[in-house]
């Protein structure tokens, strides 16, 4: 059934009064509801209403990236050497060291070993970004390691320590196979040490 509103609602007094406020509220809001969506919808054809809110927009994304920094990129070492002193002394000064700036700002995380046998037990593939290893070791040599390694990942890069006089052109001939990176003499300053990697790295 369908009702339309007239000027005399019903025979009762107190009910068409009622009925007659109800329609004077209805009226009332919905002309207030028309008025706010008529400001609204012309607000979002001003031009200066839309410059405002995409400066405030660009204001936001600027706050926004410079709030939150890229991260480092983190570079690996897997550092082996007999000597636990030298492991220790090594990974103190280069675990956790950032070089480099802005967004190509870099991290130190270094793996120490002392067995290079237990290296190649735990060995991750596609995990480390450099070799640095000892060249003089009980059970193997660093150029024995390194070639067991590169069979693993030949993308790995190498870098040699030692305290004796190496013959590189020697050393050449005998592993073929190796990949000569960059030979360290120790003893060595975690400075030097520091931008030796970063070099070799980079």
């Amino acid at each position: 059934m369908l009702f339309t509103q007239t000027k005399n609602y019903c025979s009762y007094p107190i009910l068409d009064s009622g009925v007659s406020s109800f329609y004077q509220l209805y009226d009332d809001n919905s002309d207030r509801h028309k008025h706010q969506y008529h400001i609204s919808e012309s607000s979002l054809t001003d031009p200066k209403y839309l410059q405002s809110q995409g400066l405030r927009l660009d204001t936001l994304i600027e706050t926004e990236t410079k709030t939150t920094p890229k991260p480092p990129i983190i570079k690996r070492i897997l550092l082996v050497d007999d000597d636990p002193d030298i492991t220790l002394t090594f990974k103190a000064g280069l675990d956790g060291h950032y070089y480099g700036v802005g967004d190509k700002k870099k991290r130190f995380e270094v793996y120490a070993y002392n067995d290079p046998l237990l290296v190649l037990t735990e060995f991750k593939p596609h995990f480390y970004d450099l070799l640095l290893t000892d060249i003089y070791m009980p059970n193997m040599n660093g150029f024995e390691l390194c070639e067991k390694i590169i069979e693993l990942d030949v993308n790995i890069r190498v870098c040699f320590m030692s305290a004796l006089e190496v013959n590189i052109r020697a050393l050449r001939e005998v592993y073929r196979n190796v990949g000569f990176g960059c030979f360290i003499e120790k003893p060595v300053s975690i400075d030097y040490l520091i931008n030796r990697l970063a070099a070799e790295l980079d």
